[in-house]
């Protein structure tokens, strides 16, 4: 896809539409003797090893499973290793504000036809009055061919009001005009910017030309730019971008000492991991427990309770409400598959007993 936001694919064959095939949690259930002969099971290959499940959604409860069979186990490995590279790229988890604008952007552009912009925002009348001031809107509506990336951040602009940035631009020295100079400028990276306790040597602050290149990447303005000034709207960008990460990306490799005890260290941990909405009325799932464990978690809870006869095994759910169960046995399994799939740190299962046999 666009900027690599995206893997794109053509479905040549609708599951849907196979004889006794259907989708069950992570893998499709082929239960067609005929659909379980043309993928090979009891032939004494290893089906399952052919078997790539993607697992995609904008959340860890609003998701999908697409399921693939490569022709070797060879190329199932390569798909999955690449993919879940890519997926657990800290990276890009981490990119600047700008980059999940624009990835929003190509995201729209792509599936929403004749732009509904407006559902999008729970202020309909305020969307409208921004569209217009950015003369995208008109009596049919909003064109997605109009709304490019430089078109929406004008819309963002009149959509988002920022008076913060215009007060720091003031203080920058502009004086109210809508703009400010180089050097304004690289004072502003240098004295507000920068990290007043960050080693000189190592990290020296920005000379004029590294001020000029930054300029370049954001002011649209050419007229500026030969002036050696940078607009506010630039100026807004450049806080949006790369350079003004909250966490820098040196930071986010593992730099700090990991052999101390358990109790000197923070814990990502979850509580009521099992469900997927509210504590009340909510459905449990197992995928939970796959999807947080997946995204870094090293504590989990499992609230368990007595199954019923004859076998009682044990299932999962939030007691005394009517949030529905899981079995533990299927958390249990879900578990010992993601547990250090992304970590290779201790994991801590916490139990909220009720089991009394």
């Amino acid at each position: 896809g666009p900027r690599g936001f995206f893997l794109n694919f053509s479905m040549q064959l609708d599951p849907s539409r196979v004889p006794g095939c259907a989708v069950e949690h992570r893998v499709f259930v082929w239960q067609d003797p005929k659909v379980r002969e043309v993928l090979g099971f009891g032939k004494g290959e290893n089906v399952e090893g052919k078997l790539v499940t993607i697992v995609c959604g904008t959340d860890l409860v609003s998701i999908s499973f697409l399921n693939f069979q490569a022709v070797q186990e060879d190329t199932a490995k390569v798909w999955t290793d690449e993919l879940f590279t890519l997926a657990t790229n800290i990276l890009s988890q981490n990119a600047a504000r700008n980059t999940f604008l624009l990835k929003f952007t190509f995201f729209c552009f792509s599936s929403l036809s004749c732009f509904s912009i407006l559902k999008l925002f729970s202020d309909k009348k305020r969307v409208e009055t921004a569209l217009e001031q950015c003369g995208l809107i008109n009596n049919k509506g909003v064109k997605s061919e109009d709304f490019t990336w430089e078109a929406f951040q004008k819309f963002l602009d009149s959509l988002c009001l920022r008076p913060e940035i215009q007060s720091i631009f003031d203080e920058c020295g502009s004086k109210r005009k809508p703009f400010i100079s180089l050097d304004q400028f690289m004072d502003f990276i240098n004295r507000r910017q920068r990290d007043s306790r960050l080693n000189e040597v190592l990290y020296p602050p920005l000379k004029r030309e590294q001020v000029r290149q930054i300029m370049e990447r954001y002011e649209t303005n050419s007229s500026q730019l030969e002036r050696d000034q940078i607009s506010l709207q630039a100026f807004s960008r450049y806080l949006g971008g790369e350079e003004n990460g909250v966490v820098p990306p040196e930071r986010l490799d593992i730099i700090d000492d990991m052999n101390q005890p358990l109790s000197h260290y923070f814990i990502n941990s979850s509580h009521n991991t099992y469900l997927t909405v509210g504590q009340l009325t909510g459905l449990s799932s197992v995928e939970m427990y796959r999807q947080v464990l997946l995204t870094g978690c090293r504590c989990v809870e499992l609230d368990c309770w007595k199954g019923r006869p004859p076998d009682e095994e044990p299932y999962i759910t939030h007691g005394f409400t009517m949030t529905t169960e899981i079995s533990f046995k299927e958390v249990i399994e879900a578990i010992a598959e993601s547990a250090f799939k992304t970590s290779p740190y201790p994991l801590i299962l916490s139990f909220e007993n009720h089991v009394d046999s």
